[in-house]
């Protein structure tokens, strides 16, 4: 399998964003996106993923977090999908529930060329610190949308807000890594009867 790596910079009127992925890393991150608490999360995304993560995030934070937030998932979505190429050699499917204290929640991955978000997730405040709940899930919205993958999420149950949001990160991060391991059984296939991931 060759090295499966991308770089992807983005500019617009609302943001500036350069995004480096590497699928087959180690987990390490260099993070900066001016948003704390997306930082931490986009951190807990790349360290259990294993996929090594440089983002570089400037936005109009004097309005809201909404713009830096979303076209950084646009951009990370747009990373994977080049780093990944035609998806050949890989398992493609992962699904994994995933515990953190008092919270359950389960994420499941098909890496189908065919973006789907499918989101049963409720936030009990509309805040997270300064932090907009809603947006996590206009991140995976945009990651899921650009990446073209098919993702579902799903919180059993939690109390903690925090949690809830880290249990999703932590969970699509397990399913990624999962779903992205190459297939020592068809190491250069593409995983589809369409032999095609391309939507």
């Amino acid at each position: 399998m060759p090295p499966r790596s991308a770089e992807i910079s983005r500019k617009t009127k609302e943001t500036e964003i350069s995004v480096s992925v590497h699928v087959d890393g180690t987990g390490k991150s260099d993070i900066s996106t001016g948003v704390g608490f997306f930082d931490h999360m986009l951190d807990q995304l790349s360290r259990h993923s294993l996929i090594d993560m440089t983002i570089k995030a400037k936005g109009d934070l004097h309005i809201d977090d909404h713009h830096t937030v979303e076209d950084t998932g646009i951009a990370i979505g747009q990373a994977l999908g080049k780093a990944l190429g035609e998806r050949r050699g890989i398992m493609r499917y992962a699904s994994i529930d995933l515990a953190m204290d008092e919270t359950l929640t389960r994420a499941a991955i098909d890496v189908s060329g065919r973006p789907f978000l499918v989101w049963n997730v409720a936030f009990s405040s509309p805040k997270i610190g300064t932090f907009d709940t809603e947006l996590v899930r206009e991140f995976f919205q945009a990651l899921a949308q650009n990446a073209g993958i098919t993702l579902h999420v799903t919180n059993h149950y939690g109390a903690n807000n925090h949690h809830i949001a880290e249990t999703c990160f932590k969970a699509v991060a397990r399913a990624l890594r999962a779903a992205l391991e190459p297939d020592p059984r068809q190491p250069d296939a593409v995983p589809s009867t369409k032999g095609s991931l391309k939507g």
